[in-house]
């Protein structure tokens, strides 16, 4: 059964980078071997995290790029813009407004500490629950 975990974000580490949280998590994915995409928002989102997924830990080195590119299927970490076809992936770290479409085994929500956010993140829970998803939320 596909899983969706929540992560909603309190501390003051993670709230004043919320991708700070999505480096941790992808860096956990790639070191349980798992191939993950990373939907962003927008061309802002990807530009930042592509930059943070480099520089957050000197000592980790997490593969990863923009997806779109004839490398896409080695690559451990994809940054998905939307309006990018991407073959689905087990794990799915999701920052968008939507639910996260497509086959996969896990979806982690990152959800900021901002009210607006929150809202969201209930009708997302609720989407995910109708679909039959086992649900989790951890306190960042």
């Amino acid at each position: 059964m596909a899983r969706a975990d929540f992560y909603l974000i309190d501390k003051p580490r993670f709230r004043d980078q919320p991708l700070l949280l999505v480096c941790e998590l992808a860096r956990r994915a790639y070191a349980s071997q798992q191939p993950t995409l990373i939907l962003v928002r927008d061309e802002a989102q990807a530009e930042a995290l592509d930059e943070l997924l480099w520089a957050f830990d000197e000592d980790a080195f997490i593969p990863h790029q923009l997806a779109g590119d004839a490398d896409d299927a080695s690559t451990a970490v994809l940054i998905v813009l939307p309006g990018t076809t991407t073959p689905d992936r087990p794990l799915i770290i999701n920052l968008r407004d939507e639910i996260a479409g497509g086959d996969y085994q896990r979806v982690l929500e990152v959800i900021a500490a901002d009210p607006a956010e929150r809202d969201g993140s209930r009708q997302r829970w609720r989407q995910y629950q109708a679909l039959g998803l086992e649900l989790a939320k951890h306190d960042m």
